[in-house]
């Protein structure tokens, strides 16, 4: 009998009981081989954000969806919670700025290995949400910053900076509502939150970071404060005046357009902290969304990007927009559950539900509520169970007329003419399977007559090729809920 295989290193990339939020990727060469690092906080608390350790995972620039966890690399020399942290090289030594204290206390640690252990803490000058660059010359310079953003260059000790070169209030921040009054320095349409993160891409100095939107964004479904954006400004110089750049990533899952022409999230955003990295010859934004019904059980997700420069030198990033070859415009790219399956997930592989970029009511509003103050739990309304352990991790609660999506699904040339999904359905749940969107063409439909485990569904018609695949959940009863925990199709 042919064993079912199960996907891993889809999106999110690391297994699906990982919980490393606030990663910033990079690419190393180590004894010869080159693989891409990403050191995060780690989700271990589960009633609060983080923990007291880091871990580091790796995976092969040949093979990205095949991820290696190196274990603890570093822990907390004051036995607190540890928040994002950054990784530079610099000739054959590693430098972490792990983030003590809830990120107030910014250390130095060092190793000659990439995954640690990181050791010898050394307090730096250094704020929250450090991110570090190693220019081709050998200079360095460090980022940082809570709804303020700062800047300078570090002197060889990489601990300290050079007085002469800060620069504060490197870009405008946003004004969330806790910040009173107006400081001078708010930038009220591009305002920077956290999560500094430098890069530099064609020659232009690139700073990615956490924008908190305090005005409507209706294209996106947002219509009160946000910061699930990552987004980026670029320069010329590394501690020159930052230039508007735009949105590259957005963790309120897949955007569909509502009854009124406006945008509506599909899965519940949240804090959101990456960057972005050159994977051979592709690029990426890595960044991490939600779990559950709060910000406690976050996890790393990866969207391919592209990347232009216009004719006057500005660098555009994200999903882009081309008139007569020239790039206009740059947008946030689409959430998926492939990741760096480029060509769509294998549709005959036992998949998890806890892959979904998708989790819609049916009734024109987004699937969450105030998700930060964890009324996600009281409104029932579906969403990903945090697991610790497995190969899956289930869609709760889920309501009639809710459809649960994956984009994409790669079905081949021969195609599928079965379905199987796994879960708890209780009696008089109508089951759909619709392809290419959520209220696409119902390929298969089943009647659930008493409280199943298994639901087999006969497809009306081959499918073949990439697609993306949903499934409808409709009941009578709307007080029952489902759970819906794996799915695969059949030749």
């Amino acid at each position: 009998m042919e064993a079912k295989k199960i996907v891993t290193g889809a999106n999110p990339y690391m297994p699906l009981w990982e919980h490393v939020p606030d990663g910033e990727p990079r690419v190393f060469t180590y004894n010869g081989e080159t693989r891409i690092y990403l050191y995060g906080s780690h989700d271990t608390k589960k009633t609060d954000y983080c923990g007291p350790d880091y871990v580091v995972w790796s995976a092969p620039v040949d093979d990205p969806t095949n991820w290696t966890c190196h274990g603890v690399c570093y822990t907390a020399s004051d036995g607190g919670d540890l928040y994002a942290p950054d990784v530079v090289q610099k000739g054959d030594t590693f430098y972490m700025y792990a983030a003590e204290n809830r990120g107030s206390s910014i250390m130095l640690v060092t190793s000659k290995c990439p995954w640690g252990p990181f050791e010898n803490p050394v307090k730096t000058e250094l704020g929250f949400d450090p991110g570090i660059l190693v220019d081709d010359d050998g200079r360095v310079y460090a980022f940082w910053g809570f709804c303020e953003s700062h800047a300078g260059e570090l002197n060889d000790d990489m601990a300290t900076l050079k007085k002469e070169t800060i620069r504060h209030h490197i870009m405008g921040h946003s004004k969330p509502f806790w910040i009173k009054e107006d400081d001078g320095h708010v930038d009220p349409v591009d305002g920077f939150f956290e999560a500094s993160s430098p890069r530099k891409i064609n020659g232009k100095y690139v700073l990615i970071y956490s924008k908190r939107y305090e005005y409507p964004k209706p294209e996106n479904g947002v219509f009160g404060s946000c910061n699930g954006f990552l987004s980026y400004k670029w320069c010329d110089t590394p501690l020159g005046d930052y230039q508007p750049g735009g949105d590259i990533s957005f963790n309120g899952g897949e955007v569909i357009t509502g009854p009124d022409g406006n945008g509506i999230m599909t899965y519940q955003w949240g804090n959101n902290h990456g960057s972005l990295m050159k994977v051979k010859d592709r690029w990426f934004v890595f960044y991490h969304r939600q779990t559950g019904c709060n910000e406690y059980s976050r996890q790393a997700m990866v969207e391919p990007v592209d990347i232009a420069m216009g004719k006057d030198g500005k660098i555009y990033i994200g999903k882009i927009t081309y008139e007569n070859g020239e790039p206009v415009k740059s947008d946030v790219v689409e959430a998926t559950s492939q990741g760096f399956y480029l060509d769509g997930l294998d549709a005959y592989s036992i998949i998890s539900a806890g892959y979904t970029c998708h989790m819609y009511d049916g009734l024109g509003k987004p699937m969450y509520q105030d998700n930060a103050e964890g009324t996600n739990k009281d409104k029932r309304v579906a969403h990903i169970q945090p697991v610790y352990e497995g190969d899956s991790s289930p869609v709760v609660d889920i309501q009639s007329g809710a459809t649960i999506g994956f984009k994409y699904l790669n079905f081949g040339t021969e195609g599928a003419s079965k379905a199987e999904l796994t879960g708890d359905i209780p009696a008089g749940f109508k089951v759909s399977v619709r392809i290419d969107s959520y209220d696409g063409k119902v390929v298969a439909a089943t009647e659930v007559s008493e409280d199943s485990k298994v639901v087999s569904f006969e497809l009306s018609e081959k499918i073949t090729g990439k697609h993306a695949a949903y499934f409808e959940f409709i009941t009578e009863n709307a007080e029952d809920r489902a759970i819906f925990d794996t799915f695969r199709f059949q030749k």
